[in-house]
C-alpha cells in the first residue's frame, strides 16, 4: 500500500495530484499530517504543499470541467468526510485522464459519490440559512454560534453579507474554533485564543450582562409568537426533527 501523507489542505490535495503524476505513483490513500498510519504499508511518500503546483493541476481541470463542477469540487473539500481527500483524488484524477467530461457520468461510482457528497455539503449550507439565530449585544453587534456538521460557514456567508448589510455581526462555528465578522465595511475571519472560554464560545448563548437592553424582551416575544403558532393537535415530532435537525436547537432561541 501506497501512502502519501499531505497538509490535509485543498492546496495540498491538489499538490499530491501533482506529484502522483510527476512521481508515476499514485497512491492506495491520503493521509492527513498527524494521523496514524496503517499497520501494513509498503511507502510512505510526503507531500509538501507547492501553490505553483496546485495551480498547474488547477488550470488543467479547468480545460477539462466546467465552472459549476469546479466550484463542487472546492466545495466538496468542505465535506470533512474520512473518504474525502481519496475521493477527490480520484475524481481529479479520472477528469484529467478523460477525453470529455465526466461531470454527468453516474455510472461511475466515484461520480455518483462526488455529487451525494456535494448535496451534503450544500444541504448543510442551505440549514445554516434557516437556523442561525443572532442575538444582539450591548455594543449592538449581532452574534451567533453554529455548530454544523459539514464545514458549510464559508458558503453562507456571502446570504448574511447581502441580507444584514446594515448592521455588524459575528457567526462563530464553536466546533471549529473560527468565525467569520462584518464591520458594515467587510468581512474578515476571526479567530479566538485557545484558552478563550468566554461562556458565549462554549455555549453559543450570551450572558445576560453582554446583551443588548432590548434583546431579553425581543426573545421572550419569539419564543412566545413560536409557542402561539403551534398547533398541539397537529404536533408530528418525528416530522418536525427532519425539518429541524435536533444538533441545531441548542442555538436556536425559540427551543431555549
Amino acid at each position: 500500500m501506497n501512502i502519501f501523507v499531505f497538509d490535509n489542505t485543498f492546496e495540498g490535495l491538489l499538490t499530491s495530484v501533482f506529484e502522483a503524476y510527476s512521481r508515476r505513483v499514485f497512491p492506495d490513500a491520503l493521509s492527513p499530517e498527524g494521523e496514524p498510519l496503517p499497520l501494513f504499508h509498503d511507502e510512505v511518500f510526503t507531500v509538501i504543499t507547492e501553490e505553483e503546483k496546485a495551480k498547474r493541476v488547477w488550470r488543467g481541470l479547468q480545460k477539462k470541467l466546467s465552472s459549476g463542477a469546479l466550484s463542487c469540487l472546492a466545495q466538496c473539500w468542505l465535506a470533512e468526510e474520512q473518504e474525502t481527500p481519496m475521493l477527490l483524488f480520484r475524481y481529479i484524477c479520472k477528469a484529467i485522464d478523460a477525453p470529455r467530461s465526466i461531470e454527468t457520468n453516474f455510472a461511475d461510482p466515484d461520480v455518483l459519490e462526488f455529487s451525494r457528497m456535494w448535496k451534503r455539503v450544500d444541504w448543510e449550507r442551505l440549514r445554516m440559512l434557516q437556523f442561525i439565530r443572532f442575538q444582539k449585544a450591548a455594543d449592538g453587534t449581532f452574534f451567533a454560534a453554529v455548530e454544523p456538521e459539514k464545514n458549510a460557514l464559508p458558503l453562507a456567508i456571502d446570504h448574511f453579507k447581502d441580507r444584514f448589510a446594515d448592521q455588524p455581526w459575528l457567526i462563530y462555528d464553536i466546533k471549529r474554533a473560527y468565525g467569520f465578522y462584518y464591520d458594515l465595511k467587510e468581512v474578515r475571519q476571526v479567530t479566538f485564543e485557545e484558552g478563550s472560554r468566554e461562556g458565549h464560545l462554549v455555549t453559543g448563548m450570551l450572558d445576560e450582562s453582554l446583551m443588548d437592553k432590548d434583546e431579553k424582551l425581543f426573545q421572550q416575544l419569539w419564543k412566545t409568537y413560536f409557542k402561539a403558532i403551534c398547533i398541539k393537535e397537529r404536533l408530528n415530532p418525528r416530522k418536525h426533527k427532519q425539518d429541524m435537525p435536533v444538533r441545531y436547537w441548542k442555538h436556536m432561541t425559540e427551543k431555549q
